[in-house]
């Protein structure tokens, strides 16, 4: 089972752009589903973008379709996010599971990092 370890969180300004990341250790990343969620405070964790190293599907929610996109080398899992919004912030999760497709089922990941924070303020 891999490890993770999520970097590139900060504050921004509405309308700019950020790139995370989610180094993995312990092994690649190779036949996973791997994946991003967010927390805000007081709401419940969302998954935002995935995809499967094994077949190459990728998904979006609705939420931030056109903005962020999630890519990775087999190593380190990115999370682009462009156009961002105040409501964009929370605390940034990577997550991975070995094998099957999952999607954004936040119970079907074994595997966490231990999030980081992205603010989105004027």
């Amino acid at each position: 089972q891999v490890q993770l370890a999520e970097s590139g969180g900060g504050t921004v300004q509405p309308g700019d752009s950020l790139r995370l990341s989610c180094a993995a250790s312990g092994g690649t990343l190779d036949y996973h589903a791997v994946a991003w969620f967010r927390q805000a405070p007081g709401k419940e964790r969302e998954g935002v973008s995935c995809l499967s190293t094994t077949d190459g599907r990728t998904f979006n929610a609705d939420s931030v379709k056109g903005g962020f996109t999630t890519s990775t080398d087999y190593k380190t899992v990115y999370l682009q996010m462009n156009s961002l919004r105040p409501e964009d912030t929370g605390v940034y999760y990577c997550a991975s599971e070995p094998g099957r497709w999952v999607g954004l089922d936040v119970g079907g990941f074994s595997s966490w990092g231990e999030g980081t924070q992205v603010t989105v303020s004027s």
